[in-house]
């Protein structure tokens, strides 16, 4: 079964950054598109970025310019380097292909202070 793993939350004040990672077993990250979603407390999963398997970003708007999706296809592992963080960027965060077809990770979470 397909396992994914993400790392790298954290407590961090506005304006701060962290460089979440999404490890996957018996699943390659390099075939199709994938990309990171979050949920806030009391909100529901929203997609916020995603790249395909030929490596082109996309982004909701909500992040747009402060996050950055890449993938590093030998070590099987993607990332998000988030940048300039807002409160509101408090929540917690999960990988999966665009579709959210695999089993949903324990995520990690990323809170943001003002």
């Amino acid at each position: 079964q397909v396992q994914l793993v993400e790392s790298g939350g954290g407590l961090v004040q506005a304006g701060g950054s962290l460089r979440l990672s999404c490890t996957a077993s018996r699943i390659g990250l390099g075939t199709g598109a994938v990309g990171w979603f979050r949920q806030a407390p009391g909100q529901a999963r929203d997609y916020i970025a995603q790249i395909t398997s030929g490596g082109k970003a996309n982004y909701a708007s909500s992040v747009k310019g402060r996050f950055t999706i890449s993938r590093d296809t030998g070590k099987n592992t993607m990332f998000l380097q988030m940048n300039s963080l807002k409160p509101e960027d408090t929540a917690i965060y999960y990988c999966n292909n665009v579709r959210q077809s695999w089993p949903w990770g324990q995520g990690t979470q990323v809170s943001v202070s003002s």
